[in-house]
């Protein structure tokens, strides 16, 4: 089976995290969504998304379309299979899957509706990958694991409970292992170090690393090529990215190639205790989450120096330089390059100087294709640049 992941509508709201990849790209539990749903439909996958992307993210010959911010469960998997080809699967406004190559703005008048009432995960604004990353862990625990046997990891260390599953060549010493609230996953040939404290629900990507002295609660994904420290609770890495020192991440989100300085921190609760607001790029204005915990939203190849402290619900943009003493704003525009003290823009030429240092560091080139996005993204985000 092929299927082809579309983006909806949701690839606006969940901007900047999408400026540089198709919604179903973007990781929460374990996998990826593609990968979740490439995985249960044993399928191959292409991705239906913005014309800047589609070189990198291709479409394949399909004939199943599956909405790329929807979640795959076992009711909604049955559902999308029982589809025949002139009928449309959609919950409320949302077009959730059919199976005819059609625009899907236009499925609704085209083909046969099917109301699917059941409740499922729709990843539609930043703030839904941590909100439901251990409802997705757990099931991507669950699917990864399933009829495996799990590595063994040295007697050196401390397990409550027994709901870890340990990929081969993946190594702790001397830490704890902490399963009763949720599952812990370590994937291939990562590492934990000397004197971390996890509690699950957890997952560790391949070939990442876990620092020594860490404390992470539940509901965190550190995804593969990473590594942190310090405290970390309720965050999702997606991978290529390093808070490798102290300092606090909650209620949080890192794209790909991101980098903390030591000793930063967040904010995840207002003094007020008030609801936390978020940028929306639409609206270009903030958008209440109706949430009290929520962090740092940030996007690829966003940086911030030693010390840095961000206010509770700041979205920092693609490739966004912070620095400095000081609380920078809540929203830090893509390519800005500053912090309290002010902004400017953070040239196009100057940051790919340093992403291709970035790159060479985890023995990556930065290709002609990613440069393009992220020309794309910076002429894009313009209007967002009010320095």
């Amino acid at each position: 089976m092929t299927i082809n992941l579309f983006d909806d509508k949701s690839w606006l709201s969940l901007r900047p995290l999408t400026f540089t990849r198709p919604v179903a790209d973007l990781r929460i539990g374990i996998l990826t969504i593609a990968e979740k749903w490439a995985k249960h439909l044993n399928a191959d996958f292409g991705y239906v998304t913005q014309d800047y992307l589609s070189v990198k993210y291709p479409s394949k010959t399909a004939n199943l379309f599956i909405n790329g911010s929807v979640c795959p469960d076992e009711q909604l998997i049955e559902a999308i299979l029982s589809l025949k080809a002139d009928e449309v699967l959609v919950n409320g406004e949302s077009v959730i899957a059919y199976q005819e190559k059609v625009n899907f703005n236009d499925a609704l008048n085209k083909l046969k509706v099917v109301s699917y009432s059941a409740n499922f995960i729709q990843v539609q604004f930043p703030e839904d990958i941590f909100r439901n990353n251990h409802t997705e862990l757990v099931k991507d625990f669950a699917l990864l694991t399933k009829g495996k046997a799990s590595a063994t990891l040295s007697n050196t260390n401390t397990f409550l409970g027994d709901n870890i599953f340990v990929e081969e060549g993946a190594s702790a010493e001397c830490s704890t292992f902490n399963s009763l609230q949720g599952p812990i996953y370590l994937g291939k040939n990562s590492e934990v170090w000397e004197g971390c404290h996890i509690r699950g629900s957890f997952s560790l990507g391949e070939d990442s690393s876990v620092k020594m002295g860490a404390k992470i609660y539940g509901q965190t994904t550190i995804g593969p090529h990473s590594r942190v420290g310090g405290e970390i609770n309720n965050a999702v890495i997606w991978g290529f990215s390093s808070k490798g020192h102290e300092g606090y991440l909650g209620n949080a989100v890192l794209g790909q190639w991101c980098n903390i300085g030591a000793d930063s921190n967040n904010s995840n609760l207002k003094n007020n205790y008030a609801d936390v607001r978020l940028w929306d790029y639409e609206k270009e204005s903030f958008r209440k989450t109706g949430m009290q915990f929520c962090g740092l939203i940030m996007a690829d190849h966003a940086k911030c120096a030693i010390n840095t402290m961000f206010n509770t619900g700041t979205v920092a943009g693609v490739s966004a330089n912070i620095f400095g003493a000081g609380f920078p704003r809540n929203f830090i525009p893509d390519f800005a390059w500053g912090g309290a003290h002010g902004f400017e823009v953070y040239g196009l030429n100057k940051m790919l100087e340093t992403a291709i240092k970035v790159y060479e560091r985890r023995d990556t080139i930065l290709g002609a294709t990613e440069t393009a996005i992220l020309s794309h993204v910076f002429e894009l985000t313009k209007k967002y640049r009010h320095f």
